[in-house]
């Protein structure tokens, strides 16, 4: 999904860098009443677990996004492998249709192992298959069953041309900024006599030079801001922000890039489902290993950081490049193919405006709940109404009927106060069922690192988290069972807080349908009970 201004392709946006490899602080784990921290209780309610039996079967939580690291030191223990299949023989040894897929799937892939690393925004999609339909037509030059499309067709141009001319825009703007920050650096550097320039020199240079001072401040408050160690670090993820904000101009945005060249499949039909290749990892996997972290990293090792669900195994199933949106027809093939796999939890930090092809993901998403699968996705980080603003995967079926089996998620921040919503969370009192942790979550990222990021993309695998452990000890819980159970058990907020894009004040209760922050801790109590009560 994309952030407005920044636009980014994931639900989620940078805010730092972790380097340390020892056990690193994560505060969505903390209790609100012991620490003063408005986390979701994990260490509480792994105490009341120690009371049930210890699971037999791990939970399958699929990760549909743009693939994962399978050799980071928190994840490789709890991957989920195939094994009916036989690494690297080329052959469908489990006749499931797909050769090879050992740690699951990638539906950017050609068969002969390249991957798609940039894909079009689906409003490109829209406005390359229109354009040469409508162009220059007005509605008179038009027979009346052609006026909804042409609409439609309107509809979608001025809204491609918006965000092209916000992108562009905004990629000068950077550019120029970089220019600005590589400069002050090496001005920095030289003066002071450094090679590093940290927070401490920053805020206190050693000078009464007052153009000096202007450069540390210059450098110092976004370094501190999204908590990087140093200038160079800072620098360094910023200049990646303005090579993929020049990549997505350069592709997201061209009407002419045709990505499925590479893919090989017919993108017209929508019941094609064996095409791809088995490289669930592909050539961006930033985004998914931190999302999978939250899940799931490895909790015994004393290394890096702990996921939610302590028994669990975490399938990859690629549908999202490093920038554009996902296709309708990859994401439904994604879902049958976790679904089809064993997943229970279906984690979809991802989302955009359009959704064309919605009718085989509605189809998916139904066979996901007969086969009593829950899908947890995140609400979006454009700090948008979405009780009129519509996002997809949708809550709701293309009739109008409630997704019974899908759990919308906004993002909070670690205070009470009038900053707990995410500054970028979108909301709805009657589309976004609760809010999670999803403000400076660190997590695990490519190459055995760990990093901060922010955005529902990290609150949404908070919940597939707490689902999972759910799960994993209630296993007769459907889908159904475990969202009303994640939803009761919420920690409820009266909080004046500051709805996200304004300054205007309103009860936090007014943004979800349960006004409520979720608890693992609460979450287990509720289940236990509920339990108690059917015998």
């Amino acid at each position: 999904m994309k952030y407005r201004l920044i636009n980014l392709s994931f639900l989620c946006l940078i805010t730092g860098v972790v380097s340390a490899q020892k056990q690193l602080h994560q505060w969505h784990h903390l209790d609100p009443t012991t620490d003063k921290i408005i986390g979701i209780s994990t260490d509480k309610a792994y105490e009341l677990l120690k009371t049930l039996p210890r699971p037999l079967q791990p939970v399958i939580v699929a990760v549909i996004d743009g693939g994962i690291d399978t050799t980071h030191e928190d994840l490789k223990s709890v991957l989920w492998t195939n094994r009916k299949e036989i690494a690297g023989n080329s052959k469908d040894d489990d006749n499931n249709g797909y050769i090879d897929d050992v740690y699951g799937w990638n539906f950017l892939g050609s068969k002969d192992g390249r991957n798609v690393q940039y894909n079009q925004e689906e409003e490109t999609r829209l406005y390359a298959r229109l354009k040469p339909l409508y162009e220059g037509q007005t509605k008179a030059s038009l027979s009346i069953d052609q006026h909804d499309q042409y609409d439609f067709y309107q509809q979608v141009k001025t809204f491609y041309n918006k965000q092209l001319a916000t992108l562009s825009a905004a990629y000068q703007r950077n550019t120029e900024l970089q220019s600005q920050y590589t400069a002050a650096i090496a001005t920095l550097k030289k003066k002071f006599g450094v090679t590093r320039l940290d927070s401490a020199l920053l805020h206190l240079p050693p000078t009464t030079d007052t153009s000096l001072i202007r450069l540390s401040t210059l450098i110092y408050q976004p370094m501190t801001l999204r908590g990087y160690a140093d200038a160079d670090e800072m620098l360094s993820a910023f200049t990646k922000s303005v090579v993929r904000g020049k990549a997505r101009l350069d592709y997201g945005y061209n009407l002419e890039y045709n990505p499925q060249l590479i893919v090989g499949d017919h993108p017209t039909i929508l019941t094609e489902h064996q095409y791809g290749n088995a490289d669930a990892s592909g050539p961006y996997t930033f985004h998914g290993t931190h999302v999978a972290g939250i899940i799931a990293a490895d909790r015994m090792n004393n290394s890096g950081v702990k996921g939610i669900a302590g028994l669990v195994r975490i399938l990859s199933v690629r549908v999202s490049a490093e920038t554009g949106d996902h296709r309708d027809k990859d994401l439904a093939n994604a879902i049958h193919y976790a679904v089809d796999n064993g997943a229970k939890i279906i984690n979809l930090s991802i989302a955009k405006e359009y959704s064309p092809q919605k009718a085989i993901v509605d189809e998916a998403v139904s066979y996901a709940d007969k086969k009593g699968v829950l899908l947890v996705h995140g609400a979006g980080n454009e700090y948008l109404d979405l009780d009129s603003a519509m996002r997809y995967p949708s809550p709701r079926y293309l009739n109008g009927q409630e997704v019974q089996n899908m759990i919308t998620i906004g993002a909070s921040t670690q205070a009470e106060g009038k900053n707990l919503v995410a500054l970028f969370s979108n909301y709805g009192r009657n589309t976004v069922d609760v809010f999670a942790p999803g403000m400076v979550i660190v997590s695990s990222t490519p190459g055995n690192r760990y990093e901060v990021l922010s955005g529902t993309s990290m609150a949404t695998p908070v919940v597939s988290g707490i689902a999972a452990v759910l799960k994993a000890y209630f296993p007769s819980l459907g889908p159904s069972e475990l969202k009303r159970i994640i939803m009761q058990s919420a920690v409820p907020y009266h909080t004046q807080v500051l709805k996200p894009g304004t300054q205007q004040l309103v009860d936090f209760s007014t943004l979800s349908k349960t006004g409520a922050i979720v608890n693992l801790n609460e979450a287990v109590k509720l289940a236990i009970a509920d339990q108690k009560s059917k015998k």
